[in-house]
């Protein structure tokens, strides 16, 4: 299995977006990878939220990692996170 490393971006950006690590790795393992900007790729996973983000009530948090492939390993470069 090919094994994933978040850089430091990454991680701020999910600390401060509200994804976690796990979401992150279930995206990259079970949705469909596109391209994305600079030759890196993309997907998308929609989780049930049914909570509270900056004071709005959301149902569904969708993570969208962005990353690259070399070799063996994915590198995670940003997170970005959507709450509808």
């Amino acid at each position: 299995m090919t094994s994933i490393r978040f850089s430091a971006h990454a991680r701020d950006n999910m600390q401060f977006r509200g994804a976690a690590s796990d979401e992150v790795i279930e995206a990259i393992h079970l949705s469909e990878w596109g391209a994305a900007e600079a030759g890196r790729y993309e997907c998308r996973k929609n989780f049930e939220f049914g909570g509270i983000w900056n004071g709005k009530y959301y149902a569904t948090k969708q993570v969208r990692p962005i990353f690259v492939q070399e070799n063996d390993e994915i590198i995670i470069v940003t997170v970005y996170v959507y709450y509808f």
